[in-house]
């Protein structure tokens, strides 16, 4: 674990690192948030940032975002900052450690830090026969192509791949191909150098670089511009980039891991995607099934989801009922273990008796319900939008309906909306001065 500590954390800092290399750590130091930011920028293999809640930490998160450096982040102070303590975590902080920092919360911290997101859950047949085949080619040095549907738990068994590779201990860095811009993709994987174009304020190590000697997942390659494609061929076959405004070849001993959710060869006659490289990349493939195809993992991960959404909204952990459990195998999954997290997300929210109920399930797609009755009654058929419905009425049956479905709980249904408790409360006053009955508690 590369633990980097930003700030004096009030005198702290010793302490603070004695006990996190005696957890297997190693530490780096930064005066401030400029100068982490350069630590990170470098490539420095930094898996764990504690920044002093003294700090401008949610300007430090805000710059993490915007470069699109993924850390995890935790706020140190002392005790008595509770104010600065909520501060940090609304800016994005996923823990505060108080000071002096206590040996066994920091453990735990780092022991979090380095399995968080790693969980592969499942219970299925097939899923244990794609993690065999995986385990089985991980040591060895070859690309790997993982396909299959979207939300199936690609990134997931790329890293399980990692932590079974002869790589364990280095960098496992992801790239989503599909969310970066393409005039911002090649700096992203090779990096630039200072005063190479507008902007560049400071070089830049691109994430090729940063994964020399670990493992680089390409996620949804497929939506990489052809030219781009050209540059990375070149650094597998050469294992060696060019920084842009950069003057000389850096080596890299990097290793790829793709995934896609399109059919590539299709991608390759339709001419979007060369040729050479995909047979570069798909020397192992590696082809997930959807959820729909591996039944017995769904139960199993849906528990899974529970604990982790009871935990997190600090909620007792229930059971599932029964019925509850029957209503999720007889769905189909169209979006796969994403859905299914989501689903489970809002169960634990919405859920008010000692288990939880079917009626706490809401399947977003009715169409993927398996041996569904048809139901044309009119109480059916009013809540299907009609042609000629316009967006902002849609919008507010949803945020109308969604509130009675939580009983009128401002909060949850804004969790379940996945907007503000603000614009919420917004929307609302404006339905009330149209005239329209809002009942709703003011959570």
């Amino acid at each position: 674990m590369e633990l980097l500590i930003v700030g004096t954390l009030e005198g702290q800092i010793g302490a603070a690192s004695k006990i996190a290399i005696a957890q297997g750590g190693h530490v780096s130091l930064a005066d401030n948030e400029d100068a982490a930011l350069e630590v990170l920028r470098s490539g420095k293999a930094i898996e764990l940032v504690m920044i002093d809640v003294k700090l401008d930490v949610y300007k430090f998160i805000q710059s993490l975002e915007s470069e699109r450096i993924n850390v995890l982040v935790v706020a140190c102070g002392v005790a008595n900052d509770s104010s600065l303590a909520v501060k940090a975590i609304k800016a994005g902080a996923k823990e505060y450690i108080p000071l002096p920092p206590d040996p066994e919360l920091i453990g735990a911290v780092l022991a979090a830090a380095t399995r968080e997101n790693h969980a592969l859950i499942y219970g299925d047949k097939k899923t244990e026969a794609v993690l065999k085949m995986a385990k089985q080619i991980a040591p060895s040095e070859a690309s790997v192509l993982l396909t299959g549907a979207s939300g199936t738990g690609k990134e997931i068994f790329s890293r399980f791949i990692h932590d079974n590779s002869k790589r364990a201990n280095k960098k496992f860095v992801a790239v989503n191909c599909a969310a970066i811009p393409e005039t911002l993709l090649e700096s992203e994987l090779f990096g630039y150098e200072k005063g190479a174009f507008t902007g560049a304020v400071a070089r830049r190590i691109g994430k090729f670089e940063e994964a020399s000697d670990g493992t680089l997942l390409l996620d949804e390659i497929s939506e990489m511009d052809i030219g781009i494609q050209a540059k990375l061929l070149r650094a597998i076959q050469e294992k060696e980039i060019d920084r842009i405004g950069g003057k000389t070849p850096i080596k890299v001993n990097t290793r790829i891991i793709a995934t896609s959710n399109r059919d590539l060869s299709e991608a390759v006659k339709n001419g979007t995607f060369r040729q050479d490289l995909y047979y570069r990349l798909n020397v192992v493939n590696i082809h997930i099934p959807s959820l729909k195809d591996r039944p017995d993992d769904i139960v199993v991960l849906a528990k899974h989801f529970v604990k982790k959404y009871s935990e997190l909204n600090e909620l007792p952990m229930k059971p599932m009922s029964q019925k509850a459990e029957a209503k999720l195998l007889n769905y189909l999954w169209p979006g796969n273990v994403r859905e299914l997290e989501n689903t489970i997300h809002r169960a634990v929210l919405l859920s008010t008796g000692e288990q939880i109920e079917e009626d706490a399930i809401i399947l977003d797609d009715v169409d993927s319900i398996i041996n569904k009755q048809e139901d044309t009654s009119a109480e059916k058929m009013a809540n299907i939008p009609q042609v000629g419905t316009t967006v902002a009425a849609m919008e507010r049956n949803l945020i109308i309906d969604t509130l009675k479905h939580t009983l009128g709980n401002r909060t949850v249904a804004a969790q379940i909306l996945g907007i503000s408790i603000r614009t919420l409360r917004n929307k609302l006053k404006q339905y009330e001065a149209e005239g329209f009955n809002i009942e709703a508690d003011k959570q």
